[in-house]
């Protein structure tokens, strides 16, 4: 979904986690809520963490920038993506 985006966060700035802020933008012209799923992977690609965040209530043309975290393999750098998003 073209409203929901993902930018890695460096360590130092997540106490020593793998993280990446998910920016979601309400496109509609509505209030509209998001279920946002995303997948950590290592090098090879094997996903080794997921996690779920939800936005609630966002109004029309309105940004919510929610934190992902994996408190997995904390001794390498993880790969986030969006897999998955639903708005309702």
């Amino acid at each position: 979904m073209s409203d929901v985006t993902i930018t890695g966060l460096p360590k130092a700035q997540a106490a020593g986690f793998n993280a990446a802020l998910v920016t979601v933008v309400n496109s509609t012209r509505a209030t509209a809520s998001y279920a946002i799923k995303v997948e950590f992977s290592d090098e090879s690609g094997k996903v080794v963490d997921t996690t779920f965040l939800n936005v609630k209530d966002l109004a029309a043309g309105a940004t919510a920038t929610p934190t992902a975290f994996s408190p997995l393999d904390r001794d390498q750098a993880l790969l986030s993506r969006v897999v998955q998003t639903q708005r309702y």
